[in-house]
């Protein structure tokens, strides 16, 4: 296999000493269990049996070629996929061995819990102040001093507040393509989530604001766990702990990143990896 595709470090010594950080990690008891899921739009079945367990503050990275359900199963572990007519779940899908697909379940409560970052960046037309505070408005806090606080704690958190710290009256449509996307990370952390969904966050970004957001990934994973979507394997080597490779709405291999990238263990897997399809 010729692993030279991959090229994880891409002769960066600090992205090296980062990606060899993050698999070293202990194995990490299961924040999500998944087993015998399956999705549906209308007639269409999109997701066939999956099964994984998800470690809790780990960074799970979801691979494959487009359309192949990534993305899919990414937003049904925050039950986005409920606004569109005809979706339909089918198997276990638990956060904290809760069933997230349970008629008693929350569906408010659980997008609280399990934030999500789109893949365009998609700041609200209000100040940056205002874009990370909307969350907890909503939820009805309205102390200025709470507030404040939050609102300071997770631009911190998003890697952001020393850029705009002192116009955080401005708006946020003025800030970089990279900026506006760390605020949208920033505002998911404001309501505090356990949970964080990234499908794509820097496939429109330039690699300055690219690398920032793989940082800010790594970083966050200390309090949160982390599952994201990238058609970037680079990517997906470097910051994440365990790696799922889907085909065709299934789940070819899921292993931690080192072997999936090194050594899989499914010819699918090693073709798609190095380039033969996709």
């Amino acid at each position: 296999m010729n692993v030279t595709t991959i090229n994880m470090s891409a002769g960066d010594r600090q992205s090296e000493e980062r990606a060899t950080k993050i698999h070293e990690e202990p194995e990490a008891s299961p924040k999500i269990q998944v087993r015998d899921f399956n999705f549906f739009y209308g007639d269409l079945h999109v997701l066939h049996d999956i099964a994984l367990d998800i470690p809790e503050k780990q960074v799970t990275a979801f691979i494959g070629p487009s359309g192949c359900g990534k993305s899919t199963f990414l937003r049904s572990i925050n039950r986005m996929n409920d606004i569109i007519p005809g979706a339909r779940a089918r198997g276990t899908l638990m956060l904290d061995n809760q069933d997230l697909y349970a008629k008693a379940v929350d569906v408010v409560a659980l997008r609280r819990k399990v934030g999500m970052v789109f893949q365009k960046s998609n700041p609200f037309p209000k100040s940056i102040y205002e874009n990370v505070a909307y969350g907890l408005r909503i939820g009805g806090v309205n102390d200025r001093r709470i507030l404040d606080d939050i609102v300071q704690t997770s631009l911190q958190r998003a890697a952001l507040w020393d850029e705009v710290k002192d116009r955080l009256d401005s708006s946020a449509m003025a800030l970089s393509g990279g900026q506006q996307q760390r605020l949208c990370i920033a505002r998911a952390l404001a309501v505090d989530p356990e949970v964080l969904l990234m499908d794509e966050p820097a496939s429109a970004l330039d690699p300055i604001a690219t690398q920032k957001i793989e940082e800010l990934v790594y970083e966050l994973k200390s309090n949160y766990t982390i599952v994201i979507v990238t058609h970037n394997m680079q990517q997906a080597a470097r910051v994440s702990d365990r790696t799922a490779f889907f085909m065709l709405g299934k789940l070819v291999e899921y292993d931690d990143t080192n072997t999936i990238f090194m050594n899989p263990k499914q010819k699918l897997t090693e073709d798609y990896i190095t380039g033969r399809f996709g």
